[in-house]
């Protein structure tokens, strides 16, 4: 008999570290292929990733050694919670931010190279979802699955729901999936003696993001290039246009006037031919009048 939550997990290890776009028909497919196996209903309601927990997927999936570091300094900070300082605590606080950005900024870098580009939103989300398993050890196993479907968000004070951000809430405690698949096996770093240190790494991050600015500012620069291109190409056309309804509306006008002076003179030749009309309509009566009065008067000599 087939060890349901083993098989289930196995499956979705494997869909959740396919490529984006070819996770829903993965999905479907192996579900058809289990179809009338108690797998099958499981498979089909596996949810498709939100980009940010895809690339968090693939960063697990692809440098685990860095997650380990992100996830074995977090366990440490939490340890030393109750015995640091207010200011140390705040110093490595800071350098907890330094290390999610940076891994955060190797995760886009992941992300690009399998042709998917991360916009700032999305970056945010994939660093609070690293900042989350530091602070909170159960969102630390949800990133450990490598089968998030949503970012995760965590303060450390309240409890986060990460069974609703995980694919198989069973991967929160099963072993041998996870960290412990034979792709992404790792022996962990050793648990750091935490204290406040400069960071070493600092101008190379700092040139990293600077790199990381400078090609999302070309990229930008580029889409507004176009867009200004295609603005100016739509004002010349529109200009043209308006240049040639003016002219239009110029020779309207003109018709127009030569229109109305005729209308003026027709309406001055109207005016005349009614008073004629008038005049002869007067003679005709006359000139009716005076034949009847002819005609009276030679009916009378004949008769």
């Amino acid at each position: 008999m087939p060890d349901l939550p083993a098989d289930l997990l196995s499956i979705a290890d494997e869909l959740y570290g396919l490529p984006l776009p070819e996770f829903t028909p993965a999905r479907d497919a192996r579900a058809k292929e289990l179809k009338g196996t108690p797998l099958a209903a499981r498979v089909k309601a596996l949810k498709k990733p939100s980009t940010a927990a895809w690339v968090v997927n693939l960063l697990v999936r692809r440098d685990t050694e860095q997650v380990e570091q992100v996830l074995t300094v977090g366990a440490a900070l939490r340890e030393a919670q109750a015995s640091m300082s207010a200011e140390e605590l705040r110093a490595l606080s800071r350098q907890r931010r330094q290390l999610t950005a940076a891994v955060t900024t190797g995760a886009r870098r992941i992300a690009r190279e399998e042709g998917t580009k991360v916009t700032e939103a999305v970056a945010d989300q994939v660093e609070a979802t690293l900042t989350a398993a530091m602070v909170d050890e159960r969102c630390g196993l949800a990133l450990r699955s490598g089968m998030l479907t949503a970012a995760l968000s965590s303060t450390g004070v309240d409890a986060a729901d990460v069974e609703a951000a995980v694919a198989v809430p069973e991967a929160l405690s099963f072993e041998g999936v996870g960290f412990s698949a034979p792709a992404r096996q790792a022996e962990p770093p050793a648990r750091p003696d935490l204290h406040v240190v400069p960071d070493p790494e600092a101008d190379a991050k700092a040139i990293a993001a600077a790199e990381e600015a400078l090609e999302a500012a070309e990229e930008a620069l580029d889409e507004a290039t176009a867009a200004h291109g295609q603005t100016v190409a739509a004002v010349e056309e529109l200009e043209a246009r308006s240049l040639q309804l003016q002219a239009e509306i110029a020779e309207l006008r003109s018709r127009i006037d030569e229109l109305e002076a005729s209308a003026e003179e027709t309406d001055d030749e109207l005016s005349d031919a009614e008073d004629a009309r008038t005049e002869t309509e007067s003679e005709l009566t006359d000139a009716t009048r005076a034949r009847d009065s002819a005609a009276a008067s030679l009916a009378k000599l004949r008769g």
